[in-house]
């Protein structure tokens, strides 16, 4: 018990930390997002009245109450769920766009995560099983897409498959003539997602593959020379065998916690990813957030990841504690 009330202890210390930091940097930085939003609405609608003026800063927390007043308001509209009023997309909330926003992200990323990890792990148990045959020869061939960054090979994608083949769309994340009204339950529009996904997922797949393959075929030639898998191959077990149960399931566990972290940061997306696919996820929100000036809608986006990571790695924590006692020690 004192080691799960520590982790517990210290990710509650760490969440405090990290939303406080969320509620000062953007206020640290130049520009006012009322005054922002205040000289949109003018160039769009002429002069405005002393009565919108100030609701406007009462709303967006350009009014004259004090940083610790501030606060404590944020933590308060925070704990009921309202992250407040997004200048972008004035007046929708921050809560309505991030929710839009998760799907496409989570989806995405989140099965290309599964797919790089399922795809790694099992070339590289096989390639670590077969070392120093032809198979040795995938190692660097991944890794040099490893190295290369992901938004070049993004870039890289689009001018072959979607420029000069015309194979792939460009941008968005669905055919918007075919779906005006936007999303939909529907096949037709389950499969335009998954056409247009196609490339960034493959972006994502390609560039991470071989992180996994090399850290799985590393602990697979560590694992096959432990007593136990002498001792199994000693017995007469068939090969195949001593590679699923004994050296695959050990080598694995390593990189199923490398897996469990790394799903925290799907929430996060791949910025980059999405703003050259012009993808409508989280990723692609929050650069708009950034160069708008939006300080509501990037610390709505920053604290969604923000949980999502610390949530992650409190899980991994925990089954660590369950799986392996010298963890529970060791603190």
């Amino acid at each position: 018990m004192k080691f799960y009330a520590r982790r517990i202890a210290f990710y509650v210390v760490t969440l405090w930390a990290t939303i406080s930091l969320n509620f000062l940097l953007p206020r640290l930085l130049p520009g006012d997002p009322a005054d922002i939003l205040l000289a949109k609405m003018q160039r769009a609608g002429g002069e405005l009245t002393e009565t919108t003026v100030r609701n406007i800063k009462a709303l967006l927390g350009g009014d004259s109450s004090s940083m610790w007043e501030q606060y404590v308001a944020y933590w308060g509209r925070m704990l009921q769920g309202d992250l407040g009023v997004s200048v972008t997309k004035y007046p929708t909330p921050v809560t309505e766009l991030i929710a839009a926003a998760l799907p496409w992200t989570v989806i995405l990323v989140g099965l290309a995560t599964v797919i790089s990890f399922v795809l790694g792990v099992g070339i590289g148990a096989w390639v670590g099983w077969r070392r120093g045959t032809w198979v040795d020869h995938l190692v660097p061939f991944t890794t040099v897409l490893q190295s290369i960054p992901y938004f070049w090979l993004a870039l890289v994608l689009v001018a072959i498959f979607s420029v000069a083949l015309g194979i792939f769309p460009i941008f968005g994340g669905y055919d918007v003539w075919a779906f005006p009204d936007g999303p939909e339950w529907s096949w037709d529009f389950i499969g335009s997602a998954i056409y247009h996904g196609f490339l960034p997922a493959l972006t994502i797949v390609l560039s991470s593959v071989g992180g996994w393959l090399l850290g799985m075929r590393n602990m697979m030639v560590s694992t096959v020379s432990e007593d136990y898998i002498v001792t199994a191959e000693a017995k007469g077990l068939k090969p195949m065998r001593i590679l699923r149960t004994y050296a695959t399931r050990n080598a694995a566990i390593p990189s199923i916690a490398g897996f469990s972290i790394s799903l925290g940061f799907v929430v996060a997306g791949s910025i980059v990813m999405e703003q050259v696919f012009t993808y409508p996820g989280i990723g692609k929100l929050m650069i708009q957030s950034v160069q708008n000036s939006d300080y509501a809608l990037m610390q709505g986006v920053f604290l969604v990841i923000t949980v999502a990571v610390l949530a992650a790695n409190f899980i991994m924590d925990i089954v660590y504690g369950f799986i392996d006692p010298r963890a529970r020690h060791n603190v």
